[in-house]
């Protein structure tokens, strides 16, 4: 048990300095000094870099992925999907801002196989958002306008909260929600 809490600390310090510095950037010294261990430390609890950033990416990726399938899945109306879409984004960036940096700007230090994997998710996930979106349109729920805007721009907000939210200092995770939810639902007139 205490070397997965270990592990689990590596992950989360690999994190805060893949989004300061970018996983390249970032060396396994770099990461012994930041947990004030000797990099030699590092490898009881974990094999490589790479197994890092994978770990990083694909279990944030999963987690997406499982929240859009119980939306899909629900009998709920296209813009309480959206709704909850838009929920569950602000759940995980404000459980892992720093994770998600990676998520966004290292999955293509991926190795072969996970980046597959994670194209495929990222792939599926923007179809179900898309479709989502167009059925809304279809049912008159949501306005008809470029149903790829529609898809872009929400996508793009929600994607880099992580990089806006950690500075916001006065913004309760509620209203956090509820504005985002009308902003980018219901706009701003």
């Amino acid at each position: 048990m205490k070397s997965e809490s270990r592990k689990q600390e590596i992950i989360n310090a690999a994190s805060i300095l893949f989004k300061e510095k970018g996983y390249s950037a970032v060396t396994m010294r770099d990461l012994a000094k930041a947990m004030g261990i000797k990099a030699a430390s590092l490898y009881n609890h974990i094999q490589s870099k790479q197994e890092i950033l994978s770990t990083i990416i694909i279990e944030l990726a999963e987690e997406f992925t499982t929240g859009m399938s119980k939306i899909i899945d629900s009998d709920n109306s296209a813009l309480q999907k959206m709704e909850n879409i838009i929920a569950l984004h602000i759940d995980v960036t404000l459980r892992n801002a720093d994770g998600l940096a990676s998520l966004n700007n290292d999955w293509m230090h991926l190795e072969e196989e996970n980046l597959q994997y994670f194209e495929k998710m990222r792939e599926d996930y923007e179809n179900n958002f898309r479709s989502i979106v167009k059925k809304g349109v279809d049912k008159g729920e949501i306005k008809a306008c470029s149903i790829e805007i529609m898809v872009f721009s929400t996508l793009s907000t929600l994607r880099t909260l992580y990089l806006w939210y950690p500075e916001q200092k006065n913004i309760d995770s509620d209203i956090l929600k509820r504005d985002m939810i009308s902003v980018l639902l219901k706009g701003v007139v």
